[in-house]
Parts: C-alpha cells; sequence; structure tokens
C-alpha cells in the first residue's frame, strides 16, 4: 500500500480473539478511510486471524500485523496479507528491504533522534515512537525541529485522553490499543458500542 493511504489512527488489537477483533472491524463501518488495525503477532492464532481478516474486510480496511520483530515475522505477516508491519523496535536493514521490495509500509519503533534518522535513511515509511507517553506529545515536535518534518506515529500510553495533545504537538499518527474500547463491549462483541467508540475519538481529534 501507498503511504498516502495510511489513515492517521491504529486500532491495535493484542490479546483479543478472532471474534472480539472481527466485531471491532465491523463497527469500523462508515470509519473504513479513518482507522487501520493491527493484530499483535504475539496474540494466539495472529497469522490465521490476519489472513480471515483480510479475507473478509480487506477490500476496505487496512489490515497489518504488529510485533514485528524479526524477518521470518515480517515474511510470515506478509504472506498472511499483512499490508503493513509496525514493530517495537527498529527494524534491520534487511527488514525494511523486504517491506520496501513487497509494498507494505514498514513502521519500525524508535526513541531517540538517532535512531529515528537511521530507520528513515534505511527505508522506514513511518516511525513509530514507543512508548510515546514516556517522551510526552512535547517530543515529536521538539525532535522535529532539527530533523524536519517526519512521519511519526506515537504509539504507547496514547489514549482519548490525550490524543489531540499529541496531534497538535505534530504527531502524524496515532496507535490506540487496550484502552481504545470499553472492557465489557469486546467481551460481549458490542458492535454498536465499539462504533461509538470509535466515532468518539474522531470528533477528540478533529
Amino acid at each position: 500500500m501507498r503511504l498516502e493511504e495510511y489513515p492517521k489512527l491504529t486500532i491495535i488489537m493484542r490479546g483479543y480473539s478472532f471474534n472480539q477483533s472481527e466485531a471491532i472491524l465491523k463497527a469500523m463501518e462508515g470509519f473504513e478511510k479513518d482507522y487501520a488495525v493491527e493484530m499483535t503477532l504475539n496474540t494466539e492464532n495472529a497469522l490465521v486471524n490476519i489472513k480471515k481478516l483480510t479475507e473478509e474486510f480487506g477490500d476496505k480496511i487496512n489490515i497489518g500485523a504488529g510485533t514485528v520483530r524479526t524477518l521470518t515475522d515480517a515474511k510470515a505477516a506478509y504472506e498472511a496479507g499483512a499490508k503493513f508491519l509496525l514493530g517495537p523496535h527498529v527494524f534491520t536493514k534487511e527488514m525494511l528491504a523486504f517491506a520496501n521490495e513487497k509494498n507494505i509500509l514498514a513502521i519500525p519503533a524508535a526513541m531517540t533522534p538517532s535512531e529515528v534518522d537511521q530507520m528513515f535513511k534505511n527505508g522506514a515509511d513511518i516511525v513509530k515512537i514507543f512508548p510515546a507517553a514516556v517522551v510526552s506529545p512535547r517530543f515529536f515536535k521538539d525532535i522535529q525541529a532539527p530533523l524536519g518534518k517526519l512521519p511519526l506515529m506515537g504509539v504507547g500510553g496514547v489514549s482519548a485522553d490525550n490524543a489531540k495533545d499529541f496531534f497538535d504537538n505534530q504527531a502524524t499518527y496515532l496507535g490506540l490499543g487496550s484502552g481504545m474500547f470499553n472492557e465489557e463491549d469486546i467481551k460481549t462483541l458490542n458492535v454498536s458500542n465499539l462504533a461509538k467508540s470509535l466515532q468518539s475519538l474522531l470528533e477528540i481529534v478533529k
């Protein structure tokens, strides 16, 4: 996929069952251009679920893999149909080259200016600042003063309460995990309430 097609908000699905993940994607009807979703590879049956979800929703929603740590992970995620790869740390040159070759977005993580700079030089499409809450929203504005405008994603401790602050400080993208939805709505597969949570976040970050 092209970077221009990537939404500014990503839902992180870690530890969700297939049915719970499917409910979240069903709730995204009408929000397909506003959100991408990633299933972390340390979720049980992650690759199988990515494949099934891509077959069901992939023509409308950008579905990717998270917690991608090795070239083997990257290749497996690609085979399952992932359109983008998110990692918890920097990617090797081989991982970035593979993603670039296969036309899937590479989103490694970094925390220092040097790591951010190196990831972009090696072929990253977006760099994920992780954990974002540790460095604070201001970090995004400060790091771009010397490095220039960059496609940076804040992940880790990002919620509806602070999302706008990250965007106001020049984060381009955000990833939201367990705090995005009411836990009971996930357990009961309440698609209607899940959709309300998606709508609520959009109204906050407008």
